[in-house]
């Protein structure tokens, strides 16, 4: 039976019809062989002429008996009509039974949780042949959806937090220039009134220049392409040099191979860990790449350390935020290791905040290589 229920649906059709049709021919056998000997125990009327020439009458059949022999014979008619069409018949109701039957039910069950907006359920895999492969597409394309509307969700509570973050940040600029002006028409003798004015106007530009930029970086197609490991690594070199020149940095990377990569996203996000830890670091830099199999391809890992302070508790358990920062330096946002994460997630990855036992600050971009 389940090799029946692996089979295709046009070789089961014609093995059941094949085989309920012998069955059937068989049983028609049956039952005409069964009334013929019936019949033979009456007699034959009418008469006899035996090999010396002599006539003689057979014995005459009673009502009853004409009457049987008659319903004997339309039993064999019937018989041969009716039987091997039920046979047919019911290998189409098994051909239903064993192969439609789940698979529609399977069908009919996800497409109304779908069409309810229920996604969190699986197709089981109920056969190999081509109905099984049609649920296993189903199932394919109910993760998809799940997987997109999850990131459209996820996507959705980003841009609430970096709304939320965005009106929180420039609630103080905002409360500055209103102060400001108000004393300005007060007449009030204020010299470094302009100066302030000047300041926060440009903080303010600032704040809306990051929100475009974490828009844009919404919206980067990734675009992989082969790129040495090498050249990745003198790129890192040259990087470290141009941010971080006055500490000591090393650069370590494990393989020399080419990997599929978007080289432009990369550099980005490698040029945000190198500033953020120069920004911390007391003496030293140390940056590794390598490269790493896992169950769905080739993932480049980039690590950057410092020895400065390291992390927050805060924000080695809630992730980066955006406009998040440790201090209250007006020129700087906190949206490097958020948008380095923003990136990282878009190309198949993440990014890994940690604290070293010795001190200092690590943080770890993982890309997906297909």
């Amino acid at each position: 039976m389940e090799r029946l229920k692996n089979m295709g649906l046009r070789r089961s059709f014609f093995l059941l019809s094949v085989l309920c049709l012998v069955a059937a021919l068989l049983l028609t056998y049956g039952v005409y062989y069964t009334c013929a000997r019936l019949a033979d125990r009456y007699p034959i009327y009418g008469i006899v002429i035996t090999p010396d020439g002599m006539v003689a009458s057979m014995e005459q059949l009673t009502p009853e008996q004409e009457s049987t022999r008659e319903l004997l014979n339309r039993i064999q008619i019937l018989s041969v009509l009716i039987i091997p069409m039920s046979g047919l018949g019911l290998a189409g109701i098994l051909f239903y039974r064993l192969k439609l039957r789940t698979p529609i039910a399977v069908l009919n069950s996800g497409t109304e949780r779908i069409r309810m907006h229920d996604l969190d359920f699986s197709i089981p895999e109920v056969s190999e042949d081509e109905l099984g492969q049609i649920c296993a597409a189903f199932e394919t394309m109910r993760g998809e959806l799940m997987r997109t509307n999850q990131e459209l969700w996820r996507q959705a509570e980003e841009r609430r937090r970096l709304n939320a973050a965005f009106a929180h940040d420039l609630r103080n600029p905002i409360t500055v220039l209103k102060g400001t002006v108000k004393m300005l028409r007060q007449g009030g003798q204020d010299e470094q009134a302009l100066e302030r004015l000047e300041i926060y106007t440009l903080r303010i530009e600032q704040y809306v220049e990051a929100m475009s930029s974490i828009q844009r970086l919404e919206q980067m197609p990734v675009c992989r392409k082969m790129v040495n490991v090498v050249l990745l690594r003198d790129e890192l070199q040259e990087t470290a040099k141009l941010l971080a020149p006055s500490y000591e940095v090393s650069v370590m990377v494990q393989d020399s191979a080419d990997i599929e990569l978007d080289h432009g996203l990369f550099l980005t996000v490698a040029e945000n860990l190198i500033g953020n830890a120069a920004r911390f670091a007391r003496e030293k830099l140390e940056i590794s790449m390598q490269i790493s199999q896992t169950a769905e391809g080739s993932r480049l890992i980039l690590s950057v350390s410092d020895d400065g302070s390291g992390f927050p508790a805060e924000l080695l358990k809630n992730g980066p935020k955006p406009f998040g920062k440790k201090d209250e330096d007006s020129a700087h946002f906190g949206m490097g290791l958020y948008s380095s994460q923003m990136l990282c997630v878009k190309h198949g990855g993440e990014l890994l905040l940690e604290n070293r036992t010795e001190g200092g600050a690590v943080v770890t971009a993982f890309f997906l290589c297909t």
